[in-house]
């Protein structure tokens, strides 16, 4: 975790914003290091701390719009940047059911525009959600008990995407 992504956290106010599990700050480092136990590169590991800088689909609220970009590039460097901007910008309805399938589209949710990701990006995005949706998962029995049995679904689909670690704690924590 880079301090520069933390203050930059915390100067959004994500250490006041409620999440399962206490803050978003707290769910957001809590996810970075899930990844940083699964052996996840640097890149990832700081994406995953600053995942919801830009909202997502499933999480409208964000700590800085997309106009200022730059800030959190200056902090976690291109490509982890690039790393939260494509997850923010997911379109969930249209993505997520044949993200696995290779030359499968990506709708961006802010443009419209529908993407190729190359193999390693479709593994980054599996690898991002399994530990953002993962950590909640396990920090609430009510979220686990009400959308377990669709993600575990779901990341059986995407099995060929996540390392052998995410699995695992896929199948221990929606097992």
């Amino acid at each position: 975790m880079t301090d520069q992504a933390l203050t930059l956290l915390r100067t959004a106010g994500a250490e006041t914003i409620d999440h399962p599990g206490g803050t978003l700050l707290a769910h957001l480092v809590r996810v970075s290091a899930l990844l940083d136990s699964w052996g996840a590169r640097p890149a990832l590991v700081s994406a995953g701390l600053c995942h919801a800088f830009y909202g997502t689909d499933g999480f409208a609220t964000h700590l800085l719009p997309l106009s200022r970009r730059a800030e959190l590039v200056g902090a976690i460097g291109e490509e982890a940047e690039e790393l939260v901007h494509a997850y923010a910008s997911c379109d969930r309805e249209a993505s997520y059911r044949t993200l696995a399938v290779d030359g499968s589209e990506f709708t961006d949710r802010f443009t419209g525009e529908r993407l190729r990701p190359t193999a390693q990006q479709r593994r980054d995005f599996a690898e991002l959600t399994a530990a953002n949706e993962l950590d909640i998962a396990a920090v609430s029995p009510e979220m686990r008990a009400r959308y377990g049995p669709a993600l575990l679904e779901l990341f059986t689909g995407w099995r060929p995407l996540l390392s052998e670690p995410a699995w695992e704690h896929c199948r221990k924590v929606l097992g």
